[in-house]
């Protein structure tokens, strides 16, 4: 039985070249209840981003086609992209890597090798503070705060509906899937429909808007 407790159903964007490094951490943080998506390098983790915006980035540095440095430049140019928390991953770890790696924008930077529980702390302690600046923005624009602007003639077909509701209860796909009987690959063509509908950019502003609008 997985332990769900600690990740909340946040969905986590993993980047590595190394695919047993990939298989380790992929598990080891499901295990913990984080939802991971998994990406061999920075070009392919574009691709990715241009899909669906999870609640945190973690990267290795050295990876061909497009290394970390280079991926979390083009995060941080991106208004869609720039809030969301990086951390990176390096078998680097002299002073001068890691002052390189913090000043192109990474918010965390650990070395190789790393113990499991270092980096769940690390996940952890991030999401924290990224939640923490959120509510700190939302308290400070009070019952002013701007609610989630879509197309007014957005239309979900029946399912989308249903699927718009759980992802509310912060449902992760798999466990929408499992509850609609249906295939995880399934589950994520709908939010990535309802996402082009709407031009949203991730699950959380999708939840936020279904709530806002009476939905779940």
């Amino acid at each position: 039985m997985k332990e769900t407790s600690s990740g909340n159903h946040r969905r986590l964007l993993l980047i590595d070249d190394d695919p047993n490094l990939i298989l380790l951490v992929k598990d080891y943080l499901e295990f913990r209840g984080y939802e991971v998506v998994t990406a061999e390098n920075g070009r392919e983790a574009l691709e990715v981003l241009e899909q669906d915006v999870p609640d945190m980035i973690i990267c290795d540095v050295m990876m061909p086609e497009m290394d970390g440095y280079q991926l979390v430049s083009n995060i941080r140019q991106d208004p869609k992209t720039s809030w969301i928390p990086v951390l990176f991953l390096s078998a680097k770890g002299q002073s001068q890597d890691r002052v390189k790696g913090l000043n192109i924008g990474a918010d965390v930077y650990m070395v190789k090798p790393f113990e499991p529980e270092e980096l769940v702390a690390q996940v952890e302690s991030s999401l924290k503070q990224a939640s923490r600046l959120i509510q700190h923005k939302d308290a400070k624009g009070g019952e002013n705060a701007p609610k989630i602007q879509v197309p007014f003639d957005v239309e979900l077909t029946p399912t989308e509906l249903r699927v718009v509701q759980f992802v509310a209860r912060g449902m992760a796909n798999r466990e929408i899937a499992e509850e609609l009987n249906v295939s995880q690959r399934t589950i994520e063509s709908h939010v990535s429909n309802m996402l082009g509908k709407t031009g949203l950019h991730n699950r959380t502003e999708l939840a936020r808007w279904a709530i806002e609008n009476s939905m779940a």
